[in-house]
């Protein structure tokens, strides 16, 4: 397994490397001090697991997130920080994070989460979620709705963002310059990536009670 871990406290990162090295057998680990070179060393040879700090130089840890995600790095990205508050946490599972990590636990969950994710579920640090409960399964959602996301192309990104608009597929055919029978087979591949049926009005009830994520497509 191939670990990046990027933090600008070089004690910490030690640590932290320790913890990993004992834990998993095999594991190659490279370390990094600030978001810029962490996002181009995951964008030419990504990881498995990238463990990212919030506040780093020159580009924070959510930047780095929201980057690799929209570069289709495939990378499983954990966000490890002090910040406790439900605010960087949504933060953060919008930008693409797979597991939310507070410090003052990292010893205690951090293998828990690295395995909970390579599985390919969601982890958020027990001390949120005791403190908490109400986002372990709104932010749980958000993120896995995020990942649906991700697997639709442009053009489909922009469909779906019309059809959130309540335009008809004439209309956003006009939009799109193609005709309507290829928005509605735009529609159709939508509806079979985010796992809706297409024969009833599934998708436009989805885009309903999701139009606050799809507003921030862009």
């Amino acid at each position: 397994m191939k670990v990046v871990i990027a933090d600008d406290h070089p004690i910490f990162r030690s640590g932290l490397k320790f913890l990993l090295e004992t834990s998993f057998q095999g594991i190659e680990i490279k370390e990094f001090d600030n978001g810029s070179a962490v996002l181009e060393e995951c964008l030419v040879n990504p990881p498995d697991v990238v463990v990212l700090d919030i506040d780093m130089p020159e580009k924070n840890g959510l930047v780095v997130c929201d980057e690799l995600i929209q570069q289709k790095c495939p990378s499983k990205i954990i966000i490890l920080t002090m910040y406790k508050d439900a605010e960087m946490l949504k933060l953060a599972f919008y930008n693409g994070a797979h597991g939310y990590l507070v410090k003052d636990n990292t010893s205690e969950e951090m293998v828990d989460c690295i395995q909970t994710i390579l599985d390919g579920r969601s982890y958020i640090a027990k001390s949120i979620r005791e403190s908490q409960p109400q986002v372990d399964s709104d932010d749980l959602t958000k993120t896995q709705i995020a990942e649906l996301l991700q697997t639709l192309t442009r053009t489909e990104l922009k469909t779906l963002k019309l059809v959130s608009q309540k335009l008809s597929s004439k209309e956003i055919a006009d939009l799109l310059f193609v005709s309507a029978k290829s928005v509605e087979n735009y529609r159709s591949r939508i509806c079979k990536k985010l796992n809706l049926d297409a024969r009833n009005n599934s998708l436009l009830l989805w885009v309903v009670d999701n139009k606050s994520i799809i507003e921030k497509i862009q």
